[in-house]
């Protein structure tokens, strides 16, 4: 790839995305064009910019994509109550195909030929980050600098910066030991004594949360509108997606709600321990699941949580713009049209127990017939004996079968 021009790097504007555009102009000779995402890590992102002109860029992005991440990713994955493995929110997963369209998007308002990331070698995002280029720009070439140099440890990497003079600004107070990733939906840890799954997780690692033994003594009760399966208001409240999620994310945190502790399976084959907090997701997932119990059919319901796996996988594994998920979302998106109404719920020591549901257009809840009290003919119990009998007659005659022999 000696022909590169103008490569379009996803850049943090830390350590290891300040080395590799260093590397870049060193061993591609090419120009290169800094992208950094706004996606709700809660870090000041105006340093990056400067950083990037420091070493020589022109062309700078820094872009605000909160609301798009919120209203055209987010949203959709949680409409079919995604989670990955059981347990998993997709987090980090989600973001990656919007980071993705964005550097395709900049590659071609500014001519450049190539794209470029900082996802090691070993984990899921390359993975995520190459099937959205390729998958939006065919003839995109990938420059993956962690597969091709020898720049294997942080402290190789530190004697690089040093050696270039490239300027590494550390945080100020005492450095996390973790590999951290942040957005509006969550914000992942992995590394330091995680790599030992037996080890329980120090308390001062999570940041987002507080621990359910020192939450509040008080529940609290939060209120959610929805509408065609996407939450609008907060306690009578409208709000845009990423204002919805931002604000499950305090009242959440505040109550110590989300924290999750796993060990997955990543694409690329390995298993990795990591943990995760995500307060907003958790309360969405469990109240939309809430309104969908009285607004969408049994068979469409069942039909949903049948495919949401393959759905889930799709995501983690980086195929969230592959036909196969595009498909999905279209079916799932259909079922979506009766999910409205609000649904109640109290959080308390990161518990969330949804204590009310109501639809007033398209609730398939009919007291009528679900009373345990005289239903006035609304349903004929009688009516259940020819239905158990039919059900019942294949395993009958398989009975008589046996028991001819």
């Amino acid at each position: 790839m000696s022909n590169i021009k103008k490569v379009v790097l996803a850049y943090s504007g830390g350590l290891d995305t300040s080395i590799i555009l260093k590397w870049l102009q060193d061993v591609y000779h090419c120009e290169v064009v800094t992208f950094t995402a706004d996606i709700g890590q809660g870090e000041e992102l105006e340093p990056a910019r400067a950083k990037a002109k420091a070493m020589g860029v022109r062309e700078i992005y820094i872009d605000d994509l909160r609301e798009e991440f919120a209203r055209d990713f987010v949203f959709p994955m949680f409409r079919a109550n995604a989670i990955y493995e059981g347990e998993y929110l997709l987090g980090t997963s989600i973001a990656r195909p919007l980071i993705a369209k964005r550097q395709i998007e900049i590659a071609r308002q500014t001519g450049a030929d190539a794209v470029s990331h900082g996802a090691t070698g070993k984990g899921n995002d390359q993975v995520r980050f190459e099937l959205g280029y390729y998958a939006l720009k065919p003839d995109v070439k990938v420059i993956a600098p962690w597969r091709e140099w020898d720049l294997t440890s942080r402290e190789k990497l530190l004697a690089y910066a040093e050696q270039h003079g490239i300027p590494i600004e550390m945080k100020r107070g005492k450095k996390s030991p973790y590999s951290m990733d942040a957005n509006l939906l969550h914000i992942s840890y992995e590394g330091g004594i995680l790599e030992n799954p037996w080890m329980e997780p120090e308390e001062d690692m999570w940041r987002w949360t507080t621990s359910p033994e020192h939450a509040p003594d008080q529940a609290s009760y939060v209120e959610l509108s929805y509408r065609a399966g996407d939450v609008v208001a907060i306690n009578g409240v409208a709000l845009t997606p990423a204002q919805v999620m931002a604000t499950l994310n305090k009242i959440g945190g505040e109550n110590g709600i989300g924290r999750l502790d796993l060990v997955e399976n990543r694409y690329v084959g390995m298993k990795s321990r990591g943990c995760y907090e995500t307060p907003a997701g958790t309360i969405m997932l469990r109240t939309h699941r809430a309104i969908e119990s009285i607004t969408l059919d049994r068979e469409v319901a069942h039909l949903k949580d049948e495919l949401m796996p393959r759905y889930a996988s799709l995501i983690y594994n980086g195929y969230w713009w592959s036909p196969e998920r595009r498909m999905l979302q279209t079916m799932i998106d259909a079922s979506q049209a009766t999910v409205n109404g609000k649904v109640r719920v109290k959080l308390y020591k990161g518990n969330v127990a949804v204590v009310g549901r109501e639809s007033a257009s398209d609730s398939l809840f009919d007291a009528r017939i679900a009373t345990f009290e005289d239903d006035a003919g609304a349903y004929n119990q009688a009516d259940a004996e020819g239905f158990i009998k039919l059900n019942a007659l294949r395993m009958r005659i398989a009975a008589n079968q046996a028991a001819r022999k």
